[in-house]
């Protein structure tokens, strides 16, 4: 069956990766950017690694110059996601894309990206340090977080590389982060094994982890996540696509939530790995049998692991009341 109407929650989506192509090439275009090389021919974007995605993220992000650029993109991706009915999601957004980490254009910024508007979907903004730009612009990007959290602001987080530096070079950007009440996460275990888990969750403290797949290979470690409640934001199409696992069969998020791990899901970059929220459902229903009651927990997981607060939870909840 088709999951498209079936209200979602999403807590792991790159805002500059939920770009379309087609989106990317028409401001390229207006700005005389040069991004041929980044797309294949049937126009999708072009990689064959977890580096040069990032290349390709990093070089279409170049199209992106203007608040009003953001802007556009967020109505964009706010309408993918109501296409897809996911009526709340909380997506990543890096103020090194945005002004640079100064702190008053990315003011700018982010009052054009609170401009976009769809009725019936609420998105929230986790704003996120790039790990391989160093701790030091990391700590540029949460003095913006920290001059900005509020209402709409209310996470932090950090992507990237995680075979650059150590998850202990980053803590004082979440210390910072953390002292103004902003709620955190932070990609690991997606490549940097289950180690790289622990590392965060010590060194970072950290209520989230994004990805966290690698965690199936240290049972000591999915003893923890189970016992501690930490949430994992689990992107199956992501790592599938960059070749984390092989296909969905081999994939672990069945083990981890069996084991009492909590987890969601995700789409992560949508458009680089071909999802959508709808067909992460219909794969999960595929292969794994998954079905209404798996649905409603993912929903109910996520929802209690969003950092909004308690009055646009409980919207959400009505949102969700309907299944």
């Amino acid at each position: 069956m088709s999951w498209k109407s079936f209200p979602k929650v999403e807590l792991h989506l790159h805002l500059e990766g939920a770009a379309d192509p087609a989106f990317i090439r028409e401001l390229a275009v207006e700005k005389s950017v040069d991004t041929r090389k980044i797309f294949d021919k049937s126009g999708a974007y072009k990689y064959d690694s977890f580096n040069e995605f990032l290349a390709v993220y990093e070089a279409a992000t170049l199209a992106l110059k203007s608040p009003e650029d953001f802007k556009r993109l967020t109505q964009s991706v706010l309408e993918n996601l109501a296409e897809h009915n996911v009526v709340y999601a909380e997506t990543f957004v890096s103020p090194d894309f945005c002004g640079g980490r100064d702190v008053g254009a990315w003011r700018e910024y982010l009052e054009a990206m609170q401009e976009a508007h769809v009725e019936g979907v609420t998105l929230k903004g986790i704003v996120t340090c790039i790990r391989h730009f160093g701790p030091d612009k990391a700590r540029e990007t949460a003095r913006c977080a920290v001059e900005t959290a509020g209402d709409w602001i209310v996470g932090f987080g950090m992507g990237g590389a995680e075979d650059v530096g150590a998850a202990g070079d980053f803590s004082r950007a979440f210390d910072m982060a953390r002292e103004a009440g902003l709620r955190l996460t932070s990609h690991a275990g997606e490549w940097g094994g289950a180690q790289s888990i622990w590392d965060t969750l010590e060194d970072l403290k950290v209520e989230r982890i994004g990805h966290g797949v690698q965690a199936i290979d240290d049972s000591k470690l999915v003893d923890y996540l189970a016992e501690t409640g930490i949430v994992l934001e689990v992107n199956p199409g992501s790592n599938i696509a960059l070749g984390v696992y092989a296909n969905l069969a081999q994939h672990p998020i069945v083990k981890l939530r069996d084991a009492g791990v909590k987890v969601t899901v995700s789409t992560d970059d949508p458009p680089f790995f071909h999802t959508t929220m709808t067909k992460e459902f219909e794969r999960l229903e595929q292969v794994f049998g998954w079905g209404v009651d798996d649905f409603k927990l993912l929903n109910e997981t996520a929802l209690e692991a969003a950092f909004c607060d308690a009055g646009t939870k409980d919207l959400i909840a009505k949102r969700l009341e309907i299944v």
